[in-house]
């Protein structure tokens, strides 16, 4: 069924007060009042319009609407979350009408499908405690994402980091304002870059004594100058001298859980890759590290150097272009 959006209804912004709201249905209800309209669909503006106030003149409807609006545009086809109506509870209400003087079949089945049947004056849904004056309803709060920054380090060890997030919250009014909220996150060993932290119970606030939505915290590591992450697997350029390279060596290594000595095999070339294995990302199946090895050219800068240049020119039979 179609999704209505009741804002455009009522021609009211979003972000409308109460007031507002309460302004703009006393005057389409005069202007659409079947008896004394001439407007050939006035009957069904005047339905239309006691629908959309039903919600927004409520707070607790409306921010639920909100929340479940917010994932849909007009024309496209409502389809429910599942289990959504034993998401709400309804209760109370008056058993022979509703706001505006409605009856049940007056409303849309859009409506219905949002607020059940108990929303439009049925017999309340819930237990004992739900009866009397009044409505109500009780509905689970929405997840909430965040993506936050981190040094890829953290997941060698772990961390705790203090995290200061800017969430909407709905007040009394329907209004969205946005508050501070610092929370104090568990970085677990092992996190990878793309993956997600449950903070359970710390999304949006739930309606009518509802359990609150979940926080999913989407890690995204930062750039480093020294290493490069792919996956669960971590890069290094190491620079090397020419004479390393050629001969061989065995060198001390800079990784992010220590250094280690490396064994460079002689005759090594520019962008020779040597593998470190299981010293990458930590986790069930660890990473390795890469090291890239970037051979450096001394400069020759002095006049012994340019002696040393100009020795190997003449003793070393080596033609870098002979394959061209």
């Amino acid at each position: 069924m179609e999704f209505r959006d009741y804002y455009e209804v009522m021609g009211v912004a979003r972000d409308a007060t109460q007031d507002d709201i309460k302004r703009a249905y006393r005057k389409l209800a005069r202007k659409y009042q079947p008896d004394v309209s001439k407007a050939e669909d006035a009957e069904a503006r005047f339905k239309e319009v006691g629908e959309a106030y039903e919600v927004l003149k409520d707070p607790e409807k409306r921010a639920a609407y909100d929340q479940l609006g917010a994932n849909w545009k007009t024309g496209q086809e409502f389809r429910p979350p599942p289990n959504w109506d034993e998401g709400f509870e309804f209760s109370g209400g008056n058993a022979g009408g509703n706001a505006g003087g409605f009856s049940q079949q007056q409303f849309s089945d859009f409506f219905q499908s949002l607020f059940g049947q108990g929303g439009v004056g049925g017999r309340a849904r819930g237990g004992p405690g739900n009866q009397g004056g009044g409505q109500s309803f009780r509905m689970r709060g929405e997840d909430r994402h965040a993506r936050i920054s981190i040094d890829f380090r953290d997941s060698y060890t772990g961390a705790q980091r203090g995290i200061t997030l800017h969430v909407p919250e709905v007040t009394a009014d329907g209004h969205v304002v946005t508050q501070e909220k610092t929370l104090n996150v568990k970085i677990p060993k092992g996190i990878r870059d793309g993956q997600k932290i449950r903070l359970a119970g710390q999304g949006s606030p739930g309606f009518g004594g509802g359990q609150a939505g979940d926080l999913f915290l989407d890690i995204e590591f930062r750039p480093d100058q020294r290493y490069r992450v792919d996956g669960a697997d971590v890069y290094l350029t190491l620079p090397v001298a020419p004479w390393e390279a050629a001969l061989g060596a065995t060198v001390a290594v800079p990784i992010p859980s220590g250094n280690v000595e490396l064994k460079i095999p002689p005759n090594s070339k520019q962008g020779s890759k040597l593998r470190l294995k299981g010293k990458g990302l930590p986790g069930a199946a660890p990473g390795d590290l890469y090291v890239l090895l970037d051979v450096q050219l001394p400069p020759a800068d002095s006049d012994e150097a340019k002696a040393l240049y100009e020795k190997m020119a003449q003793d070393l039979p080596f033609n870098p272009r002979a394959n061209l």
